[in-house]
């Protein structure tokens, strides 16, 4: 089924340059607020905004004159004093954040390193904390050794390997299921398929969604269904798939839309769950669903 025949809604934005980085507000009083970043190749990137100030400055290698590079982070939803990040270094970072007394009318924000792990054996590229367990202390990451690695901060001496892709191609990204922490989806590089893996049976995935006509860019569980995603491509198309017949095979998605471009990000506003955006080119698109 065409997402275009349903639609009544879809709003546009054209921004002046590549939409990069897209997500929603969490906020329930401001539900239609997005926050876009853009992709421009200068060294210098920064938020412009006025009104938006630096709180705290988080970073672990100050006596170094060398950097590695960031991929990724995720702040934990149960503590936000928790902030995961990933890094081109093989390592994960756990950051602990402390709100220190007041000075005037701002916060005094200040952030140490709980715990640094060599997570893979190569470059990490995504990082997510889970909802399992009361939702602070796992996570899991991906990196270019192909391999899906799960987390306890109570137990750092040990890694659950969850996956390896048979070719050992680079995963790009992780995204867990908002309703079943029992569930989390992946995608490998130049991939056309997205992989759908059960973490109480690792290393087996449990369904491989491989509709799409070109590399998939974007994966976004539905907020509010344990066995709806949506995934996203260079074939400019967002799919939508139901899953609940795992393990048997999933063969098409039940709603699909192109866009006029090659889409790289999708999220599905986990405030408003009959909205979805995507981002191409220049463009946002925000689609009722």
């Amino acid at each position: 089924m065409s997402l275009h025949g349903k639609l009544k809604e879809i709003y546009k934005y054209e921004a002046p340059w590549t939409v990069h980085a897209m997500n929603w507000t969490v906020r329930p009083d401001k539900r239609f607020r997005l926050a876009l970043g853009s992709f421009v190749e200068e060294y210098n990137n920064k938020v412009s905004d006025t009104e938006t100030r630096l709180e705290c400055l988080l970073n672990s290698d100050k006596d170094s004159d060398f950097c590695a590079p960031l991929t990724s982070f995720d702040w934990n939803e149960v503590d936000p004093n928790l902030l995961g990040t990933s890094s081109i270094d093989t390592t994960c970072t756990i950051w602990g954040l402390e709100t220190g007394q007041v000075l005037g009318s701002v916060n005094l924000v200040t952030g140490h390193v709980k715990t640094q792990l060599i997570a893979h054996d190569k470059e990490v590229y995504d990082i997510s904390f889970s909802r399992a367990g009361g939702g602070r202390d796992l996570f899991a990451s991906v990196g270019a050794d192909g391999s899906v690695r799960m987390f306890d901060l109570r137990h750092l001496e040990h890694s659950t390997i969850i996956y390896e892709d048979p070719q050992h191609h680079p995963l790009l990204r992780l995204c867990w299921n908002k309703q079943d922490p029992n569930y989390l989806a992946t995608m490998a590089m130049d991939s056309l398929e997205v992989v759908i893996l059960d973490v109480r049976v690792p290393c087996t995935p449990a369904t491989r969604l491989n509709n799409h006509r070109a590399c998939v860019n974007g994966i976004a569980w539905a907020p509010h269904s344990s066995c709806h995603i949506c995934t996203a491509a260079d074939d400019h198309q967002a799919l939508i798939w139901d899953i609940q017949q795992m393990p048997r095979a999933i063969e098409d998605p039940i709603l699909a839309y192109t866009a006029k471009g090659e889409i790289n990000n999708v999220q599905w506003a986990s405030t408003q769950p009959d909205w979805i955006a995507i981002c191409y080119n220049n463009c946002l698109e925000i689609l009722r669903v």
